[in-house]
């Protein structure tokens, strides 16, 4: 029977680390960022096996771009790199992908590879996989606004009609549910410009890991933690 995930866990985690990662090791940031490549494979894999129903992974921020251009480049690769040899694992494990953020930013190629691999794992159930890519809140929330404010101009949305869900409606995650868990690796304690409006009542937990060290018993003690929580979203 096909699983169905619409109650399952939504965990979206800060991957952190890559460069500190590389430095410990004395190798080039370039090795951190395929090492955490690895890293993603293992955390596929344990959010699978933990149940997690939806997995948001922040790959690569707009603020990313203004990055020395052989690192963007060299990220860049390894996207490519990933989706391309990815795409058989997804089948076999029956994932789903999605990306989020600004697509005009990223080469043609990509954008095509993007869009090839989200229609070929549409109607994949096991895992919902969403990667944020050229993506940053403010940016999503900016755009959002003005979407809305063109529906105004235009005479197709009355002001007094805008709320909250149709706010939501309008942002790159309309199809998702919020995070109910987001995790950061790195000992860094910031949010990074990450699902602002979507993580309003998420539950945080920091990680003093860096993400190519990242793995299974990692993931299962942020679950841990957040079972320990007391939601109240306010209340």
């Amino acid at each position: 029977m096909t699983q169905d995930v619409s109650r399952k866990l939504h965990v979206a985690i800060i991957m952190d680390g890559n460069g500190r990662w590389a430095k410990a090791q004395g190798k080039a940031r370039t090795a951190g960022h395929r090492a955490g490549i690895e890293a993603v494979r293992r955390t596929l894999e344990a959010a699978r096996d933990l149940s997690v129903g939806y997995l948001t992974l922040y790959s690569f921020s707009s603020e990313n771009w203004s990055r020395p251009e052989g690192e963007v480049s060299e990220l860049m690769g390894l996207l490519r790199f990933y989706l391309k040899n990815e795409l058989s694992n997804f089948a076999k494990n029956n994932v789903r992908l999605r990306v989020i953020g600004d697509r005009e930013r990223l080469a043609p190629d990509i954008v095509k590879s993007i869009t090839e691999a989200e229609a070929k794992t549409a109607t994949n159930t096991s895992l919902n996989l969403t990667l944020a890519l050229s993506y940053g809140g403010r940016q999503e929330l900016t755009a959002a606004a003005r979407a809305m404010a063109t529906e105004v101009a235009e005479g197709r949305l009355k002001p007094d009609a805008i709320t909250g869900d149709l706010l939501a409606s309008h942002l790159t995650t309309r199809d998702l549910p919020d995070p109910d868990l987001v995790i950061r690796t790195s000992g860094e304690m910031r949010i990074s410009n990450f699902l602002l409006w979507q993580s309003a009542y998420a539950e945080y937990v920091f990680l003093d890991v860096l993400w190519p060290d990242f793995g299974k018993e990692h993931l299962k003690m942020a679950l841990d933690e957040y079972e320990r929580r007391d939601r109240r979203f306010g209340k």
